[in-house]
């Protein structure tokens, strides 16, 4: 959701918990069981459209190759491995607006030559995907939030609105219908990426399309998209992409949103098989549940702290007191919980944040964004929420599986009333399994980690609390991947991970 200073948008509140149990004077066990799977995951990724891009690209050398290193390497940074591009739609680039590749209408109306213009730019998008394909990132998720206002029947592509020819809606000038002339402008776009060293994989039509703001905008409802991804996939497969871009639908503003516009896409028979992603926001309503699928993964393609005024801070005493009515809290352990809910209750395949960089001017200077960036000093400020994500990405690489994960006591008894964390494992694609615990409570809990992988040759931990940004931390593991000496830190998260 990009926003505006005036826009007021509802938010999901911080995972409220009940009072921790206090943490057990002996070790918890924490045992993974890698026979019993869930969810594949994608990876955790970010957003620089409406020009955020720049906030990077226009530091001074030093620090902008320093801040791509800490979103992109995998070892000393974040590891973030999906990007989220905006495919812009406005006709040039006032104010923040991303501009389009087809600025005009083609002579002819829909059935005429469109002219397409490629800036080698892309409001700055094109050179974060450069920077992120030379750390090894492969999913890169192309989204539009609008059709060109000249494909619409409101003209604008701001302002809501819906493509000519959508059903059920009326009629454009002249009944035309720009349904197929939109999928084949998605299509140039992946072309153009493609033919540039980029290869789009996931491509959606829609951002928000239960919203109408003053910015780039469209609506259309569930059965509305399904008649458009017929349309989308047949210009895909006339362009022989059907294989490399998976269609991905609808960025919802909120989980209960999304699933409405999913179950009326699976009513489609036609439809359905074709989309491979139903992405949401959960600005509107939070994740319950998993989305309705048939084969089809789950993300939450963007979401962030739109009301809470900048903040660097971990640990928020509040924070638990917090609803659907208020702001919610943008500290960094507020985020932990939230990734930690999704990827449990929702069976999220990706978490994105929306925006990595934003200025001091830009809406109030909120938290919507992981890092401050300064351009006259020539310098960012990280808040600690972005380490929140690199637990996740660091221990659950793309490809990883979500595995079961039993907490007992030592005594291999289920632990007695409430446990002070929340606990997720996921086995690694390259044969690694990985623990993250949270601890909602306010003392250290030590815990053993049974990871039952054969062969195991090392294994790591990570914490981050108020005083730590992912700090490595010494553990032992013997040869069956059993794993001791770690201790989960007080309002902080400890993620372990066995090598194989």
């Amino acid at each position: 959701m990009h926003t505006l200073s005036t826009l007021a948008v509802a938010s999901l509140a911080a995972v409220a918990s009940a009072a921790p149990a206090a943490a057990p004077a002996d070790p918890l066990r924490l045992t993974v069981d890698t026979a019993t799977t869930y969810q594949t995951i994608d990876g955790f990724g970010f957003s620089e459209a409406f020009q955020r891009a720049n906030q990077i690209i226009n530091l001074p050398e030093a620090k902008r190759n320093e801040l791509v290193d800490l979103l992109f390497n995998v070892t000393s940074g974040v590891g973030f491995s999906i990007l989220r591009n905006g495919i812009g739609s406005s006709p040039n680039s006032t104010l923040d607006w991303m501009n389009t590749i087809e600025p005009n209408a083609p002579v002819g109306g829909p059935s005429g030559s469109p002219h397409y213009i490629w800036d080698g730019n892309d409001s700055g998008q094109f050179w974060i995907a450069q920077q992120a394909a030379k750390y090894g990132v492969k999913t890169f998720y192309a989204d539009a939030w609008s059709a060109p206002g000249f494909m619409k029947n409101n003209s604008n592509d701001a302002g809501g609105g819906y493509l000519c020819g959508t059903p059920g809606r009326p009629a454009c000038a002249d009944g035309q219908d720009w349904r197929r002339a939109y999928a084949e402008y998605l299509a140039e776009y992946v072309a153009t990426y493609h033919n540039a060293g980029i290869d789009i994989t996931h491509l959606g039509f829609l951002n928000e399309p239960d919203f109408t703001t003053a910015y780039a905008s469209m609506l259309m409802d569930g059965a509305q998209s399904a008649d458009f991804i017929k349309i989308l996939h047949s210009v895909l497969k006339s362009h022989g992409l059907e294989k490399q871009v998976h269609i991905a639908c609808c960025d919802a503003t909120g989980w209960a949103t999304q699933r409405n516009m999913s179950n009326a896409i699976l009513a489609d028979k036609e439809a359905a098989p074709l989309v491979d992603v139903f992405t949401s926001h959960l600005y509107t309503s939070k994740i319950d549940s998993p989305l309705p699928s048939e084969g089809q993964r789950a993300w939450m393609s963007e979401y962030a702290d739109l009301g809470g005024n900048w903040s660097t801070t971990w640990f928020n005493a509040n924070a638990s007191a917090y609803n659907d009515t208020k702001a919610l809290a943008g500290d960094g352990l507020t985020w932990a919980r939230n990734l930690h809910t999704g990827l449990t209750t929702g069976n999220l395949s990706a978490f994105l944040w929306w925006v990595a960089t934003q200025d001091t001017a830009t809406n109030g200077n909120n938290n919507e964004k992981l890092i401050l960036t300064d351009l006259e000093l020539g310098t960012y400020t990280v808040a600690k929420r972005l380490w929140a994500f690199a637990q996740f990405s660091r221990a659950a690489r793309p490809g990883a599986l979500r595995v079961s994960v039993k907490t007992t006591g030592t005594d291999g008894c289920l632990v007695k009333g409430a446990s002070p964390l929340r606990t997720i494992a996921f086995h690694n694609a390259d044969g690694a399994v990985s623990v993250i615990a949270i601890n909602d409570g306010a003392t250290d809990v030590p815990i053993t980690v049974r990871s039952r992988v054969a062969s195991a040759v090392s294994a790591e931990a990570w914490a981050t609390d108020s005083t730590r940004d992912l700090e490595r931390v010494g553990v032992t593991v013997d040869a069956q991947g059993d794993v001791s000496t770690a201790s989960v830190p007080a309002h902080g998260v400890l993620s372990v991970i066995v090598r194989v």
